[in-house]
């Protein structure tokens, strides 16, 4: 059985870092793609980040661009998102994914951790 084990989030003031962790267990990690998603409360799931199964290939939504990096471990069957220059608009809770193309489109996914929340807030 997959599952996704996300740490890493918590409270950060405007304009601090934080670096996001996603485990794998189960399954054969390096054959697929990971994606990194957000929910801001009221809001609708979105995608913020995603990489290639062999890690050579990032996308980005716009507004995190040069200010987050998504990477990944296939030997520890990880994948991070590293988080700089928060803004309070980054606030939400923080799924990674699993899937077999990078996307970032909630329905192109079939497997979602349970979420890390990180709070940007002075």
């Amino acid at each position: 059985q997959l599952q996704l084990v996300e740490s890493g989030g918590g409270l950060v003031q405007p304009g601090g870092s934080l670096r996001l962790s996603c485990e794998a267990h189960g399954g054969i990690f390096r054959h697929y793609a990971m994606g990194w998603f957000r929910q801001a409360p009221g809001k609708e799931r979105e995608g913020v980040s995603c990489i290639s199964d062999r890690g050579d290939t990032t996308t980005y939504k716009d507004s995190v661009k040069g200010r987050f990096t998504i990477s990944r471990d296939n030997a520890k069957k990880m994948v991070y998102l590293q988080m700089n220059s928060l803004k309070p608009e980054d606030t939400g809770v923080y799924y990674c994914a699993l899937g077999w193309e990078p996307s970032l489109q909630v329905d192109d996914y079939d497997y979602f951790g349970q979420g890390t929340q990180v709070t940007v807030s002075s």
